[in-house]
């Protein structure tokens, strides 16, 4: 790629994010219990009245970053309370621990408590239709969508992009989340891009013989010229055609399965 297109691409970014995921004051920052340890939740509402769906947004390695807190915002744009849990809260506030490191002390028992916690506290949102609750996640969170919907039957629709590392379970003497497959609850819609490695397309073929032999609903869209983390508009892995053609999907799912259309 010559320099001018990078800097093509960076301001196509720029341009996208100002227009499109611009902040709202019903975005805050709230703070639950889990383990007995603080953890902060990024939680965006939609404006008006009215009851909402809930979605957990599980977040990638870079933590509750500005790309996580984006999605949370499209969501509320689009009708659900959106949550997501900062799963490094273990660390503590002052942790200066690069994120290969805080990932790498993250362990599946704890997540799930962690994620049962920000159930609890969605559903407790003025607002909150707890009822009807879905989970949304991207790379290391896309995993973690997906062992949700094994392990959490409060959700009702799961959404994993991009989900690298679900062959492997984070923690001793448990198993992992494609081991999990058999447990699945929920229906499951998951995104890959055509040129990641993790997961490959080898890796989604897998996942999908999978789901089917279990006789899981679910369903799976790859992107041509897509690698991993294709939504994040902060890095430049971002590409704006997979991220135009799987957001609607998203929504459409979401909606088929949280809202009854």
């Amino acid at each position: 790629m010559s320099r001018r297109q990078e800097q093509l691409d960076t301001e196509e970014r720029s341009r996208y994010t100002a227009a499109t995921f611009n902040m709202t004051p019903l975005a805050n920052w709230q703070e639950t219990e889990s383990d007995a340890s603080p953890m902060r939740v990024y939680i965006s509402a939609p404006a008006g009245e009215g009851i909402f769906p809930g979605i957990v947004v599980m977040q990638h390695q870079g933590g509750v970053d500005k790309f996580i807190q984006q999605i949370t915002q499209r969501l509320a744009q689009a009708g659900y309370l959106a949550a997501a849990p900062d799963l490094y809260h273990r660390d503590g506030p002052d942790c200066q621990d690069d994120i290969v490191a805080r990932r790498s002390r993250l362990s599946d028992r704890r997540i799930i408590n962690d994620v049962a916690a920000t159930v609890a506290r969605l559903q407790s949102q003025n607002g909150a239709d707890g009822a009807r609750l879905g989970v949304l996640g991207f790379c290391m969170g896309g995993r973690l969508a997906y062992l949700m919907a094994a392990t959490n039957p409060a959700f009702k629709a799961a959404v994993a992009y991009y989900p690298g590392n679900t062959f492997r379970a984070w923690g001793r003497d448990i198993p992992s989340p494609f081991e999990r497959t058999s447990d699945i609850h929920c229906p499951l819609q998951a995104h890959f891009g055509s040129e990641d490695a993790n997961p490959s397309p080898q890796d989604m073929e897998k996942l999908g013989a999978e789901l089917t032999r279990w006789n899981k609903p679910h369903e799976f869209h790859s992107y041509l010229n897509a690698g991993h983390g294709f939504m994040d508009n902060t890095k430049e892995s971002y590409r704006r055609h997979a991220d135009d053609a799987s957001w609607p999907k998203t929504l459409e799912f979401l909606s088929r399965h949280l809202k009854g259309r």
